[in-house]
Formats: structure tokens, C-alpha cells, sequence
């Protein structure tokens, strides 16, 4: 098995155009991340497609979203000693800490390191590949952009589910780890405003959730603060403060699994609950 899996390295390795000097035309750098010295792009590629994400050892989790595919070759001719791949990891390590990301999984022998972050609303995950040993510096990169929780729902709809269920769960995106509503999800409350509107005795308790990131008491007060940010928004759209109250349960009563990127963005919510 081990020839055989040198083999493939090495018919990688020998495809790669190390002698090229310039990058594959209609080929660019993500603007997420700055290249490596002295590398030359020598396949690329992007649409959405499915991607099975390393997250631990033997262990993977396939999502979709759109996935950019770049190769890198290092340029030989340079005359500079290629960089470990340890050094490519640590490159890309240091710029994803920066947007607030972190690193999930390394595995130097294997040849693999996989990132998580967010970017203007997506989860994106970064997974780097070694190419064909520790200090060739030729190397995969993988970018997965997962559109973060949706929503596109009107009044009627809001009000209809609100009658039948008694509330429903609304993705509302604030600054990261503040009350702060960002703009994007004011239509949102619009959509709930003219849903009480169109329904004059109607009272709601606003109740905010978070995943388990951070403390429990640093998550509770947190949801109460984004609670209390939605009900003052829903006044400023014209509802009277008698109908509305707020609450805040932290994490205390996930929908999903924590475990998982997925089901930590389910649980980030604010419930519209009928009384």
C-alpha cells in the first residue's frame, strides 16, 4: 500500500509545472489569505460542490458549499529552500486567528490542516494539504464558504406558524459576541412588526439562545441583551411595549448538537414566543 500511495505522490508531484514562472492563466490568490513566497498556482478551481472536511483523526464530515480549489507549486528556481509544511500551516494558522478563527485539526504526518472561521455572514472552512512531503513546499488549498442560517419568510407566514406551534425560531445575525443587530436582518423584524401589526392583540415574549461556546453566565446575559436589542427594535418599528417582553436563556436549551458547526449556528436563535 505504501508504494502505492508513493507512487501517487510522485505522478502529483512530477504533473505539478514546478518550472513554470508564471501562475496557470484565468488563476488567482483567495483574497482571504496572502500567497506563500515564491509559489506558483498550478490548478485551480471553483463551484459548489460537496467536500469531506478532516476534523479529527479517521474522521471527516462532508458539506457542501461553494469550494475553491487552488494548487500550489513551489518555484525551485527561486534558488530559496522551500518551506515545511508545518511553516504553511503556521502561515495559514496566524491569519485565520485573525479573523477570529481557529484551527480544528493537524496532522503533520498525515499532511493535513483544517481551519474554521467566518466571513461576512458564511462558515468557512480552510483545509491544507501537503503535497508530497514535509519540505517540498507544494501544497492544496481548500476553501468550503457555507452560506450561514438563512431566513426569507413574510408576515403571513410568521403569523401562521406562530398560531399553529405557539413560536418559531428567527436567525437574526448580530455583531460577533454583542447585542448589535446588523443590517441584514432587519427585514426580519419588519417581517415580525407587520405580523403583529396585522394581529393587534397579539403579546410575544422575545427569547434569546446562544450555543455553548463561552461561559454560561457570559452566554445568559448575553442572549438577554440580544433579546432586549430585538424588542427595542420591534418598538422602534412602531409596537406598543406593553405586548413585548424579553428573556434570555443562554444555553441552556439547545435545538442541536453543539458539537458541530451546524448545530451551534441552530442554536444561535431568537425564539418569537405567542402568550
Amino acid at each position: 500500500m505504501k508504494k502505492v500511495i508513493f507512487a501517487f505522490i510522485l505522478a502529483i508531484v512530477i504533473s505539478i509545472p514546478v518550472f513554470a514562472q508564471e501562475d496557470v492563466p484565468g488563476c488567482k490568490d483567495s483574497p482571504m489569505f496572502n500567497r506563500m513566497p515564491n509559489t506558483l498556482i498550478a490548478v485551480c478551481s471553483k463551484n459548489y460542490d460537496e467536500f469531506a472536511i478532516p476534523t479529527a483523526q479517521d474522521k471527516s464530515e462532508t458539506k457542501e458549499g461553494t469550494k475553491t480549489f487552488i494548487q500550489y507549486a513551489y518555484n525551485n528556481e527561486s534558488g530559496v529552500p522551500a518551506p515545511s509544511f508545518f511553516q504553511i500551516v503556521k502561515n495559514f494558522e496566524n491569519a485565520i486567528l485573525k479573523t477570529g478563527g481557529k484551527k480544528v485539526y493537524y496532522n503533520k504526518d498525515a499532511g493535513i490542516a483544517t481551519f474554521f472561521t467566518k466571513s461576512s455572514g458564511k462558515d468557512v472552512w480552510v483545509v491544507l494539504q501537503d503535497m508530497a512531503g514535509q519540505n517540498l513546499g507544494n501544497f492544496e488549498l481548500n476553501i468550503l464558504e457555507i452560506e450561514g442560517m438563512q431566513q426569507d419568510i413574510n408576515a403571513s407566514d410568521l403569523l401562521d406558524a406562530i398560531n399553529k406551534n405557539g413560536s418559531i425560531a428567527l436567525y437574526i445575525n448580530f455583531e460577533t459576541g454583542k447585542s448589535d443587530i446588523k443590517p441584514e436582518s432587519q427585514k426580519i423584524i419588519g417581517q415580525v412588526a407587520e405580523m403583529l401589526k396585522s394581529d393587534p392583540s397579539m403579546k410575544i415574549s422575545v427569547e434569546g439562545h446562544t450555543d455553548n461556546a463561552g461561559t454560561p453566565a457570559a452566554n445568559k446575559t448575553l442572549s438577554e441583551n440580544r433579546a432586549k436589542s430585538v424588542m427595542n427594535a420591534l418598538i422602534t418599528e412602531g409596537i406598543d411595549k406593553t405586548r413585548l417582553s424579553s428573556k434570555g436563556w443562554g444555553q441552556t436549551k439547545p435545538l442541536s448538537d453543539n458539537n458541530t458547526e451546524e448545530g451551534k449556528a441552530k442554536n444561535r436563535r431568537v425564539e418569537i414566543v405567542k402568550l
